[in-house]
């Protein structure tokens, strides 16, 4: 059988992955796939906009005046989608420098902003795979980009679909727990995003959990001394940043997967698109 004439790369991965981070979508119009550009502006974007329509886009006014500064949004999820991030802070940015009261909705409306952040480093990483042709059909695995998802949503369960069904369930036990135990320490102090910001976002990172135990317990009124805040906290928070690098071995183990995939045989116009592409 002659060998598979390579394909032309449909652009530079890493261009793609740069242009959806600055606008979600604008990497997938880069590298031609249209329809995927444009549902995943509207997703992200959108996600966006009901947060700030939902929080009337008071989220950086959690921040205390002395946290106030130019960069302090960068630390948040937000800067997952840079063209959120920037129309939040001229717009809206830190509010008309005096106390107001926030709308009911405030906490559930950061919280769409805080996800629509990290929606859309996982849609980088699909115009990345695309780029490169990881995620074309016939390579025997699930989508790079949809596991990792699957990772942040439920820590463990991008390991599980990938079939290392023990490591999966070894990681949702640990983060989960630490992330409840954190949670118990703090008295559920630790659930409130106007409380402790920057804390916040690492917890967010420990995906439906986290959220659901806001949803349950957050934002409780603390009436007294709570002897293990800080350590609750610190737990609470550790567990979300565990599960990034959770999710960076979803990714790696599928990677690898996806090019065993194309060196195979029926998958050497793979190979030949994802080397051209990585060139």
């Amino acid at each position: 059988m002659p060998p598979a004439r390579p394909h032309k790369s449909p652009g530079d991965p890493n261009v793609a992955a740069l242009l959806t981070w600055f606008l979600p979508g604008a990497g997938h119009l880069y590298i031609g796939k249209t329809v995927a550009g444009l549902l995943g502006f509207a997703a992200v974007w959108g996600l966006y906009w009901l947060g700030l329509e939902l929080s009337a886009g008071m989220g950086f006014e959690f921040l205390n005046k002395e946290l106030r500064g130019p960069l302090a949004p960068a630390l948040a999820p937000e800067l997952g989608n840079l063209s959120g991030l920037l129309w939040q802070s001229r717009t809206y940015g830190f509010g008309p420098g005096f106390p107001r009261v926030f709308p009911d909705t405030v906490y559930i409306g950061t919280l769409c902003t805080a996800c629509s952040g990290i929606l859309n480093l996982f849609l980088m990483v699909k115009a990345h795979s695309d780029a490169r042709g990881l995620e074309e059909p016939g390579l025997g695995q699930l989508p790079v980009s949809g596991v990792c998802l699957l990772g942040w949503l439920v820590p463990g369960a991008g390991h599980y679909a990938q079939g290392r069904r023990t490591r999966g369930l070894i990681v949702f036990v640990l983060l989960t727990g630490l992330l409840v135990l954190g949670t118990w320490l703090a008295d559920a102090s630790n659930l409130d995003r106007e409380r402790h910001f920057y804390y916040w976002g690492g917890q967010l990172m420990g995906g439906l959990p986290a959220i659901g135990l806001e949803q349950l317990w957050g934002h409780p009124e603390v009436r007294g001394e709570i002897k293990y805040a800080e350590a609750g906290l610190v737990l609470a928070s550790l567990a979300g940043l565990l599960n990034i690098l959770a999710i960076l071995d979803v990714y790696s183990w599928g990677e690898a997967r996806a090019l065993e995939g194309m060196s195979s045989e029926g998958g050497a116009t793979h190979r030949a698109k994802a080397e051209e592409a990585s060139a």
